[in-house]
């Protein structure tokens, strides 16, 4: 959603014309909640309303509605914006057994104003640019992405895009990377994945010591856990603290060893601790010490 916006933002400014496609109002089993967004231009169709047949009629919908007004038998302001209801069921022939209303609405200036920019699921910090941070990276969360090496930062992510970094991840090039860790908020998420042992345990030990991470993932082997516990109690860092750390990363039942297959392992299991994690943060509960699945992966190479 965060690039889906931001797409739009940038074709509003070259002065495509596009419809927006909105879900206002979603009952029973439908395939997306209210507020679900979709940009049809002459392009294509950017984002999903959750597919099937509701979708390709919205697409007919919106390219239609585009025809008219660049045939100027109707100007946008004529004919958006509107309102079409779908029962799922006996409309569209879909088993999710719900109803939805779709919006139809010109790109303009409004319509980017009501378009909120949504709210990451959590705050990232990711350590290491090889091959599983650069396939973790453009996760849909705010990411602060640091290492020592420039050279290995990619410099594009996405060929559609006219932006060589989605604007949610932030590079960060420092020498002390651990150094980085008290620059995240409370209730960070940590992932450690960098390309030299010493440097894993230096980045983890910060932020045990810190204490107040929601997630501290490290990639590698239980054997590779065994000893950074060693190091981390002859440190005297909390046993509480040590008991959260998640090494291996990555949820069971997953194999493989690809870097696009740990991160899509590490991926899953972000998510799902973020939404367990999600109930507590609305009722005012601290989400510094969430229950961690124990870690089931091993082994792993490193990133």
């Amino acid at each position: 959603m965060l690039h889906l916006r931001r797409l739009a933002a940038r074709r509003l400014a070259a002065g495509t014309p596009a419809v927006v496609v909105t879900v206002d109002l979603a009952l029973g089993s439908a395939p997306r909640e209210a507020g679900t967004r979709m940009l049809v231009d002459a392009e294509g169709v950017h984002g999903t309303i959750g597919g099937g047949h509701l979708e390709l009629k919205a697409i007919a919908e919106a390219k239609a509605m585009l025809r008219e007004a660049q045939a100027g038998a109707a100007s946008p302001a004529s004919t958006l914006p509107r309102t079409r209801h779908y029962p799922l069921g006996p409309a569209l022939g879909q088993c999710c057994g719900g109803a939805v209303t779709l919006g139809y609405a010109p790109l303009d200036a409004a319509a980017l104003a009501a378009w909120p920019e949504p709210e990451p699921r959590f705050f990232l910090q990711l350590y290491g640019a090889g091959h599983v941070g650069r396939a973790i990276a453009p996760l849909d969360v705010r990411v602060d992405w640091i290492d020592e090496r420039e050279n290995e930062f990619p410099e594009r992510f996405f060929e559609e895009s006219d932006a060589p970094w989605p604007a949610h991840i932030r590079k960060v090039c420092v020498d002390a990377v651990e150094a980085e860790v008290e620059e995240a908020p409370p209730g960070a998420f940590y992932l450690v994945l960098t390309h030299r042992h010493d440097l894993d345990l230096k980045i983890a030990m910060a932020v045990l010591e810190r204490g107040d991470f929601a997630f501290c993932g490290l990639i590698g082997s239980k054997t590779k856990r065994a000893r950074f516990r060693h190091r981390f109690e002859v440190r005297g860092i909390a046993r509480e603290s040590i008991e959260r750390l998640t090494c291996p990363i990555g949820i069971e039942g997953i194999e493989g060893k690809e870097p696009e297959v740990i991160a899509a392992a590490v991926v899953a299991q972000l998510l799902l601790v973020a939404s367990t994690l999600r109930p507590q943060r609305a009722g005012g509960h601290a989400a510094s010490t969430p229950e961690i699945a124990a870690p089931v992966r091993e082994p792993q190479p490193d990133a």
